[in-house]
């Protein structure tokens, strides 16, 4: 029997070609932006962090994310977390769920001072008009439909001041819909038609409340 001695210094290398490396290097990345991400997430709610701030820094997380995936495909993300015990609720609910920041999602508070009534409500109805233009004019991929959605709640939060009462959460549930799928992939017909009722419904709402 022959004994050998284990140097204890020595690395351990995980990988042993530089495919491999490259994607344990992924999966660290990912590791790196949902912790990121949850801490981000612990420091918004404890308002350690201004809204702009966190906008621009949770944004900027979320691209980093998605690059992740397409870097790792083959890998669930969801089990990927699970697998490595990561305790990220925050970070599932903003990654995998929402797609886009809290700020987007709902209304911080905060309107322009610089800007009257009437410029919000017409800014909301002019994303309004263009999200629907957008559908009539059948660009259906996902990286074409989600921007407007999501421009379009970003002016309806800021609209909050001036239609109190108007209810959003068609406009919400769609965002969160859209993020759930591929940039490349195409809403199917029922969802364009289902997408433009709700959107024509939500307008008539919108000017309703305005009044």
């Amino acid at each position: 029997f022959v004994s050998e001695t284990i140097d204890m210094d020595q690395k351990v290398r995980l990988y042993k070609t530089a495919k491999e490396r490259r994607r344990y290097e992924d999966m660290a990345d990912l590791y790196a932006v949902v912790k990121t991400t949850q801490h981000l997430e612990k420091a918004y709610i404890r308002d350690c962090v201004n809204a702009d701030e966190y906008t621009e820094a949770c944004s900027r997380l979320i691209s980093q994310f998605k690059t992740n995936e397409k870097a790792l495909d083959g890998i669930n993300t969801l089990d990927f977390i699970n697998e490595y015990t990561m305790d990220c609720p925050l970070a599932v609910e903003r990654l995998l769920t929402a797609g886009v920041p809290a700020t987007v999602m709902h209304s911080t508070g905060r309107v322009s001072k610089d800007k009257n009534a009437a410029v919000i409500a017409a800014e909301a109805t002019q994303e309004f008009i263009t999200a629907m233009d957008v559908l009539r004019l059948n660009q259906t991929a996902v990286d074409e439909v989600q921007p407007v959605i999501s421009s379009l709640l970003n002016s309806l939060n800021k609209a909050e001041s001036v239609a109190p009462e108007f209810d959003k959460s068609k406009i919400q549930e769609w965002l969160v819909t859209l993020n759930k799928l591929r940039a490349s992939e195409d809403l199917n017909d029922d969802q364009v038609r289902q997408l433009l009722l709700d959107l024509d419904t939500s307008y008539a709402s919108f000017k309703s409340s305005l009044k």
